[in-house]
């Protein structure tokens, strides 16, 4: 049995992923700075983040978060300040050749933990798993065969959308070895701008 409205969570999940936001951010510079494979393990520390929060969200916190919204604003401002980082760090990394041999300094746990807590200390991923991912199951019925069709659905798609972003900037590597410094300017700034935002207009 498919869960409540199923085909309306997917229109909403795929809104989600195909607007650029601060995971797909961080994606696109990684790709350019150290290449598409390394960007897997972003993208899987993203969607182990997810899993952790809608499991957390539909068997402990649900209502939890919803009664106590200022341990969202925790994690906003944890947000926040890694958002911060990862702008001062993505600005001051260098663009690496298309074909470069060289072993980024960076390791597979460090690509996967950026994904993770990008995706972990995210206000809109903990308002979205508490307010809107519920709304799909009927708990009346089979809740957990309909929670793992929901969340096997968001975190494939999530993953493919964000190899998607990575690919798509790596195919861009051209234009970028000409102006090196562009995309990540860019890129921080909008990390950068992201936190302002969340700072002064995500409410709880």
């Amino acid at each position: 049995m498919l869960p409540l409205n199923y085909f309306l969570f997917l229109q909403i999940i795929l809104f989600l992923f195909i607007t650029p936001g601060t995971p797909r951010i961080v994606i696109i510079s990684y790709s350019m700075n150290y290449g598409v494979q390394k960007c897997i393990w972003t993208a899987l520390g993203d969607v182990t983040a997810n899993i952790i929060q809608a499991s957390l969200v539909i068997f402990v916190l649900g209502s939890f978060f919803i009664d106590n919204p200022n341990f969202l604003n925790i994690f906003k401002w944890i947000g926040i300040a890694y958002l911060l980082y990862l702008a001062y760090d993505i600005y001051n990394s260098q663009p690496k050749e298309v074909n470069s041999d060289n072993v980024s300094s960076k390791s597979f746990f460090s690509f996967f933990k950026d994904g993770f807590l990008v995706a972990g200390t995210s206000p809109k991923a903990w308002m979205f798993f508490p307010l809107i991912f519920p709304q799909f199951i009927d708990f009346n019925e089979n809740y957990i065969v309909q929670f793992l069709i929901l969340i096997t659905t968001y975190v494939v798609l999530d993953f493919l959308s964000l190899v998607a972003y990575a690919v798509l900037a790596r195919k861009l590597i051209v234009w970028i070895k000409a102006n090196p410094k562009v995309i990540n300017t860019i890129s921080a700034c909008v990390l950068i701008l992201i936190a302002i935002i969340i700072a002064f207009i995500q409410k709880y």
